[in-house]
């Protein structure tokens, strides 16, 4: 029995690579000589598929005769069904049939086998009626058949995973990134090549395309660029020397030794807690702030943030990510820095205001960028501080800018520690730009505050340290109120802690009573 399985959805999420796969998508490596996509392989394994089906249906259908209405048959004949799937039987036996209708035709018995037996069929039935397809011949051209590239694009998340852990783990073929090439395709790149490698990096200061360090290498010139480079990425990739820190789509090698040592981990004020929130809780208000603060922890596929159109973006400066020397990556700000193809990117912050050019480094999984540290101490810049990416004509440089002000001692609110305890009082502090009013937190002992720091994975409630905050400010305000945005930029002075579980306890609990738009007072009776 045969049956065209590769048109059901079915057929491709149970598909199994089968060695026979394995062996055609070889011959096709071997054939091109080129290194290939999984998404090329993969259609190459999917139109296999279906010529093996085509043939498999020809040679059941040359072994007996289509079946259609109009037709006459003997006993013995060998019947073929396309309407069911391709199933073969053979005739057993006739008899006479009416419609009151159609009048008198003729019926045939029809041996299946196990498990489907005898059926009936309609035989020399001359009226018009859709199986009647002409001689039969090229019955299979007649059937709406979707295409490889067709099944591809609606059955890719089946069959891609499938494909790549089968090819990944067989000792045939060489992999790096969505490239497949067969390994004794491979240009032989040696330990001499590696070290001029290393060294041409070493000598540039910066990251590399293999293409440009396969100018240094004198590979053989029979072998095509495609070839070399393939050869060269797939062997700089395992050796521990090397790291690609190109955005997706582009790799550019660099050296692990040269890194800056802070990558190596989180920054400890930018470690996150364990602490969810739900936003059904949140009202208008809370919502509208919540997309307002750029925090990297902050899940913005559930809101409903604009698209940045504009090439430049402005952000409010936090209290962790000045400590750290970073900026986070938000959905406000992901637009402005390049994709990870691994785990860093290596890009470029110009300032706007002096040309001078600073390394930065995109950390993709954590969603915040590092090397701005010594920028932000050279301009003096407070937690509140705005902050602006402007794009350019390069994917990896960013122009970075803010918002000077001619120096001064400004009154601010500002963190003092005091008996080992965190304060707030409003002090008058050299201020060098403009800042945010709701989340400017000034200081004048940076070592003291530090030693207060809550480590992320202490496990604290908020709830304490959020009441003793919010006194804390509400103190200062002649108003007695304090804002949600202060409230958070002021938790973050001595706890990583994101916008959202700071807006839920406050909507959970009544001692924080809302004053409308974004502002609270404390009623310590409700505590």
């Amino acid at each position: 029995m045969a049956q065209r399985k590769t048109q059901t959805a079915k057929y491709w999420q149970e598909l199994t690579v089968q060695p026979d796969d394995v062996e055609y998508l070889f011959k096709v490596l071997l054939d091109s000589a080129q290194p290939h996509t999984t998404e090329q392989l993969a259609l190459a394994l999917i139109q296999h598929r279906l010529e093996q089906e085509e043939l498999a249906m020809q040679r059941e259908i040359e072994g007996g005769v289509v079946y259609q209405p109009q037709g006459h048959y003997e006993i013995g004949d060998r019947l073929v069904f396309p309407r069911y799937q391709y199933a073969g039987g053979t005739v057993v036996g006739q008899r006479t049939g009416y419609h009151p209708r159609y009048g008198k035709f003729s019926v045939v018995q029809v041996d299946f086998g196990a498990p489907y037996g005898v059926r009936e069929f309609a035989a020399e039935f001359s009226h018009t009626h859709p199986l009647n397809i002409g001689d039969g011949r090229g019955v299979t051209d007649t059937e709406e058949k979707a295409s490889a590239a067709e099944l591809y694009a609606h059955h890719h998340s089946w069959i891609l995973p499938k494909l790549f852990e089968t090819l990944r783990v067989h000792s045939d073929f060489a992999h790096f990134q969505d490239m497949w090439l067969l390994k004794g395709l491979l240009v032989p790149i040696t330990e001499g090549h590696l070290n001029i490698a290393e060294a041409a990096i070493d000598y540039n200061g910066r990251p590399l395309l293999a293409s440009a360090l396969l100018q240094d290498l004198d590979l053989p010139p029979t072998t095509s660029p495609a070839l070399q480079e393939f050869s060269l990425n797939y062997a700089l990739a395992t050796d521990e020397r090397f790291i690609n820190v190109g955005p997706r789509g582009q790799v550019l090698w660099y050296l692990r030794r040269m890194m800056p040592q802070a990558l190596e981990q989180v920054p400890r004020h930018l470690e996150l807690p364990d602490l969810s929130f739900e936003l059904e809780q949140l009202d208008d208000d809370l919502r509208h702030l919540l997309m307002e603060i750029d925090d990297e922890a902050t899940d913005y596929r559930m809101l409903p943030v604009p698209p940045i159109t504009s090439d430049e973006v402005t952000l409010v400066l936090s209290w962790p990510h000045r400590r750290a020397g970073t900026l986070p990556i938000t959905a406000r700000t992901a637009p402005f820095f390049p994709q990870p193809d691994a785990e860093y990117v290596r890009i470029t912050f110009v300032d706007r205001q002096s040309g001078e050019r600073i390394p930065g480094w995109v950390v993709g999984k954590r969603n915040y960028v590092w090397g701005l540290a010594d920028w932000y101490a050279r301009h003096q810049l407070v937690t509140g501080a705005y902050v602006t990416l402007h794009r350019t004509d390069s994917p990896l440089t960013l122009e970075i800018s803010y918002r000077p002000v001619r120096p001064k001692r400004e009154w601010v609110r500002s963190v003092v520690v005091q008996g080992g305890r965190l304060t707030f009082q409003n002090m008058r502090l050299l201020i060098t730009c403009q800042y945010d009013e709701l989340m400017i937190v000034g200081e004048d002992n940076p070592a003291a505050v530090d030693a207060l720091w809550e480590d992320a994975r202490s496990n604290k409630p908020l709830l304490p340290l959020l009441r003793q905050i919010a006194l804390e400010l509400i103190k200062i305000n002649p108003q007695g109120t304090v804002h949600a945005k202060t409230l958070y930029s002021a938790v973050n002075v001595v706890r990583r802690c994101p916008p959202g579980p700071i807006f839920q306890e406050l909507v959970r609990n009544a001692c924080f009573v809302p004053m409308g738009h974004g502002y609270w007072t404390y009623d310590a009776s409700k505590a």
